[in-house]
């Protein structure tokens, strides 16, 4: 894999709030933000986009992402600018942690909490050595099916169109690799959870599959991505204090094109 070398113009840490940023959109810059809940990965990308063109006066400018995270997911995502954004493959491919919390005793069609539940199963006789198995069976090599509620792509289409409009569609499973998934029943029926997983891992999934091992039912009603690869989110910016950092450091501010959320 591509050694991937940070861009000494760009900082990702809110420590350095103060200092004088010199940032070049078009070479590439690559930022750490905290994806906020019920915000799209693609929201970002468009607002970080938009406010570069804007106030940087830069007509035409690629800005992606190196990973999706659902709209009810919060925590670490990568945003990539100009030429860095060929580096989005390089940071996709790296391993990623996952906290969480699931329920159990209750599965939805999307498998968290976006849809209504559809069934519900009985909690009290599940024991804590059964939830201890059922762990161990999802660490390693596995087969896993993506959420038909999903933006997998299927002849050109995303999973979630053909959902919707009630499409058959049968997902193929893939072998995705967990290298750790650690639980908390503190407070079951709820379960706190750990995943340290490969790329195209989908943690709604796992979720789902996990329920169905325990012969009962899981949804995700919480998750936030943490790291991906040495990628830390206690290092990432919060969106809106990036933006108004992208704002201030654009040429000939003046008092009419600030703005302050």
């Amino acid at each position: 894999m591509t050694e991937i070398i940070p861009n000494p113009a760009n900082t990702t840490c809110r420590d350095a709030m103060n200092r004088v940023f010199t940032w070049n959109f078009e070479e590439g810059e690559v930022y750490l933000i905290d994806k906020p809940l019920d915000w799209t990965s693609f929201d970002v990308v468009n607002l970080i986009r938009a406010v570069i063109k804007k106030y940087h006066q830069i007509r035409k400018l690629k800005v992606g992402h190196a990973g999706t995270l659902d709209p009810l997911a919060t925590g670490l995502l990568i945003l990539c600018t100009g030429r860095m954004t060929k580096q989005i493959d390089n940071f996709q491919a790296q391993e990623k942690v996952y906290t969480g919390t699931m329920l159990l005793g209750q599965t939805t069609p999307t498998f968290d909490l976006e849809s209504e539940p559809n069934q519900f199963f009985p909690t009290d006789g599940i024991s804590a050595e059964a939830l201890d198995e059922a762990r161990k069976r999802f660490i390693g090599d596995i087969m896993q099916r993506p959420p038909k509620f999903s933006a997998i792509k299927i002849q050109g289409k995303r999973a979630f169109d053909y959902a919707r409009s009630d499409e058959e569609l049968e997902l193929k499973e893939r072998l995705v690799h967990i290298d750790d998934f650690q639980i908390d029943t503190t407070n079951f029926p709820k379960v706190d959870f750990m995943v340290k997983c490969s790329k195209g891992t989908y943690i709604r999934s796992l979720v789902n599959d996990f329920g169905q091992a325990l012969g009962n039912g899981a949804c995700l009603i919480s998750l936030r991505r943490t790291k991906i690869g040495d990628f830390d989110v206690k290092n990432a910016w919060d969106l809106m204090e990036l933006k108004q950092k992208i704002i201030e450091t654009a040429p000939e501010i003046t008092e009419n094109n600030v703005e302050t959320s």
